[in-house]
């Protein structure tokens, strides 16, 4: 047992590493700590937080990873969080997670990937992460003020970092929180062949610039702000982003270029394995809007199956805004979960394993598992623009519409990075003329919907070149259409004769009131959140030739809702 002094001036143990440890009397940066003093509606804090800054830890190949390390001011012995990120050190990952972390009780290990914030080696996506944890966890055993109990906590690619870590679990690692988390970088990047643009342009200038600070990311942002029209319309596509970057970013362009999941370029990307066979209890955080929420089902899925101690929470949030207006319940849920499992304190758990907030009634509901085992309800596009109960023909044509890839639909909220996510009037969008929308009469009932959603189309073009974009709306008494989930599918290239694709369209917990209607809304894409497909056949990133295509919507297509009953 281990015995520890932490009053700002000394420190000594008789661990297993038998050296005395000297707590730094230095406080943490003063950017955190104003940033800390910004929060409201988070828990009162146990312990002053302390400081140990610039530490090296050697990985497996000899590159140093910087390292910072914030603990609490008190004695007793403490378990710490593991946090890697490839963003930097600084804010906002030193107050939100060094100082708050520390403040209620831990050790906070926070490091930079390599080849970013200091530290050495060369950055890549997904190469070096497994490998990296296994030596920072190899150095922590070392360390006089390690007790032996291990969490991870982190939203976004440090997400990403701790299931690579729980490829091979260390012994030692007893919970993992992750937040609007990545396991599979192809996700992020495309959908079924479908490069998801606008997303990983954003991914690109973040992952170059903001480990470098805030200085530098803020220019970074401004620039791709400035040059993201002409980036996300250039002819050819590849290269384009050059003049926004100020530079090339080969890892990039090597994402970008393998459009095929079963590309070997792919291989050991996804780290969605280690939730298959995990025994680590596991919190996941997610947001309606989040562009990873996707990839929050699938981990939750697989580490139900498993067997695993699993909780999830979903609140009414895009990836960025769950770390700005959800942070007060992001971090309670976080720091109950880790409470729970490396304090041996489980009183701030909820007594269900899932809660999410119900669009449209702008309320939380507790159940016991994701999904909600909901019955399976139909809505059936029909003439007129009509959506009905019961199906029409299948060979009876509904609608057409032309798509012009020289003015490609323009994407209007939705599950994306920036900042323009969200639920947003669709009402400009829905009055072009490349776009369909099929509307039901007036409710008279509330409708609930949880669960995955999807549309069954039948569709047929004059070229076979073509993505389908579906979106499901929430009409008002007033006529104003809000996005609530959406997908898109790249077609197979059989022109004319109609034939049937699912879009799946991500999951919702959404309630439409009496009075509201649902709308299923239909498009040839979303740009620049997809790259708009050029209908030439032509490679994406190297299509030169702008071909429209008329797009048909045949009877037999239908919405598919995951209905359960209403409550109060």
């Amino acid at each position: 047992m281990t015995s520890h002094t932490r009053d700002g001036v000394s420190g000594t143990t008789d661990g297993g590493a038998g050296t005395t440890w000297v707590a730094p009397s230095g406080k943490p940066p003063l950017s955190a700590r104003m940033m800390r003093a910004t929060w409201r509606g988070l828990p009162a804090k146990r312990y002053e937080a302390g400081w140990e800054p610039g530490l090296e830890v050697p990985a497996a190949d000899g590159s140093l990873l910087r390292t910072d390390h914030y603990f609490p001011r008190a004695r007793g012995d403490f378990p710490t969080l593991l946090v890697r990120s490839p963003y930097g050190r600084g804010v906002p990952w030193s107050p939100m997670y060094g100082v708050l972390f520390a403040e209620q009780g831990f050790h906070v290990v926070l490091q930079a990937c390599r080849g970013t914030g200091g530290s050495g080696g060369e950055f890549h996506f997904w190469r070096n992460e497994a490998a990296d944890g296994r030596a920072t966890v190899d150095w922590l055993r070392d360390q006089p003020w390690f007790d032996g109990a291990l969490g991870t906590v982190g939203p976004s690619y440090l997400g990403y970092v701790q299931w690579a870590l729980a490829l091979d679990p260390p012994p030692e690692l007893r919970a993992m929180v992750v937040q609007v988390g990545l396991h599979d970088p192809y996700a992020l990047f495309h959908r079924d062949g479908a490069l998801q643009l606008e997303n990983a342009l954003l991914v690109g200038s973040g992952m170059t610039s903001q480990h470098r600070g805030f200085g530098p990311f803020l220019r970074a942002t401004l620039r791709l702000r400035r040059h993201l029209a002409e980036m996300t319309r250039a002819l050819p596509l590849r290269g384009s982003y050059v003049r926004g970057f100020g530079g090339e970013v080969p890892w990039l362009d090597e994402v970008m270029s393998h459009p095929d999941a079963g590309d070997p370029f792919w291989e050991g990307a996804s780290t969605g394995g280690a939730a298959a066979t995990s025994r680590v209890p596991t919190c996941l955080i997610s947001g309606w809007h989040d562009a990873l929420v996707d990839q929050t089902f699938e981990q939750y899925g697989r580490l139900r199956r498993a067997g695993c101690d699993t909780s999830l929470l979903v609140g009414p949030w895009t990836h960025t805004s769950a770390l700005q207006k959800g942070w007060p319940e992001v971090f309670a849920e976080s720091l109950a979960w880790l409470r729970a499992h490396l304090c041996d304190d489980p009183s701030g758990l909820r007594p269900t394993g899932v809660r999410v907030h119900i669009g449209g009634q702008e309320h939380w509901r507790d159940l016991a598992e994701w999904p909600p085992a909901p019955a399976a309800g139909q809505w059936f596009p029909a003439e007129d623009g009509r959506l009905v109960r019961q199906p029409s023909e299948a060979s009876v044509p509904l609608a057409a519409f032309r798509y012009d890839p020289a003015d490609p639909t323009p994407s209007i909220g939705g599950p994306l990075l920036s900042s323009t996510a969200g639920s947003r009037d669709n009402g400009g969008l829905e009055g072009r003329p490349d776009v369909l929308t099929f509307t039901s009469e007036p409710l008279d009932e509330p409708l609930d919907v949880l669960g995955p959603v999807a549309a069954r189309l039948r569709i047929s073009t004059d070229t076979g070149y073509a993505d389908v974009f579906a979106r499901l709306c929430d009409v008002d008494e007033k006529g104003r259409s809000v996005n609530v989930c959406d997908g898109l599918v790249r077609l197979p290239t059989t022109p004319e004769h109609p034939l049937e694709v699912t879009v799946p369209m991500s999951s919702t917990a959404h309630r439409f009131a009496p009075g509201h209607r649902v709308r299923l809304q239909l498009s040839g894409g979303a740009h620049p959140r997809f790259a708009r497909n050029t209908g030439s056949g032509e490679p994406t990133l190297d299509a030169t030739t702008l071909t429209p295509v008329r797009i048909t919507v045949h009877g037999g297509s239908a919405l598919e809702l995951p209905q359960v009953r209403a409550e109060r």
